[in-house]
């Protein structure tokens, strides 16, 4: 993923070569800063609107001022402009600024959509589990911060072992989510996902494939699940903004069959993003 577009809060857009994030930021120095990302369609960020609301949610339970969500979608027009891609990843980070100033900083990036992507559509992605040792109700479940170290060293502990992602554990092989996405799975016509009350994130393309769901005739069970009712699914995929819907080929190295739900599931919100529903 490359860096098209950066736009700053009171500054707009700026060369993205521009260095804009100071030494002191405490989104630097303690990762207590909120972000969120957000898929561009043809030039329209989907659903930008819920992506400020969980923006301004987070910042809220991390402390943090509310950012300006006018500002921010008028940073986010600019830098889309000026990166000139109709496809592309909206990249949205509010922090508390410079240690001591008490003047909040918010950045805007452009960023190129992976290309691996429709690849791994078409593999199903390995992946391999990675417990936190943390109970379901840890007081940052469901906030979407920058402190994404677990996360991404549980995806390296995946890639070591062959995975492609990790699949993030609770105590008791309780089923959470993806460093960057959520986990379903599909036995005969029911879906099922973690609830958000054991610590999930609420992701926005989570709540379109609910939304989406029962028009093609799935029921959706969200609880708390173990790994094993998981491994008992007909078929297992993730979604996220970047990744939309991505079919699971495997668990800690069991086959798991590409089923229907996922390629049903992606078309509906490619339908609905480029609809703009």
């Amino acid at each position: 993923m490359t860096l098209l577009a950066l736009a700053v809060a009171g500054r707009g857009v700026v060369d993205p070569d521009t260095p804009v994030v100071h030494a002191d930021d405490e989104g630097f120095l303690r990762g207590r800063a909120a972000f969120e990302t957000v898929r561009v369609y043809g030039g329209r960020p989907f659903r930008l609107d819920r992506h400020l609301e969980r923006l301004q949610e987070s910042a809220r339970r991390l402390g943090l001022s509310a950012p300006d969500a006018a500002e921010l979608q008028r940073m986010s027009t600019g830098a889309l402009r000026s990166a000139g891609v109709a496809n592309a990843v909206l990249r949205l980070y509010c922090t508390p600024g410079r240690e001591g100033a008490g003047e909040p900083a918010a950045f805007v990036l452009v960023v190129s959509l992976p290309e691996d992507l429709e690849q791994l559509r078409l593999r199903g992605l390995r992946l391999v589990t990675v417990e936190l040792g943390i109970d379901p109700s840890w007081p940052l479940g469901g906030v979407k911060s920058t402190s994404y170290a677990v996360n991404m060293v549980a995806v390296d502990r995946a890639r070591a072992t062959g995975g492609d992602d990790a699949l993030l554990l609770a105590r008791g092989a309780i089923v959470l989510e993806g460093p960057t996405s959520n986990i379903w799975w599909r036995r005969d016509r029911t879906l099922y996902t973690p609830a958000l009350e054991v610590g999930v994130l609420a992701g926005v393309t989570r709540a379109a494939l609910a939304e989406a769901a029962g028009g093609l005739g799935y029921r959706m069970q969200e609880g708390a699940f173990t790994l094993d009712e998981l491994l008992g699914a007909d078929e297992v995929f993730m979604s996220s903004s970047v990744r939309e819907v991505m079919p699971v080929a495997a668990v800690d190295g069991q086959a798991i069959a590409v089923g229907p739900a996922a390629r049903e599931l992606q078309e509906a919100l490619r339908e609905a993003a480029t609809t703009g529903t």
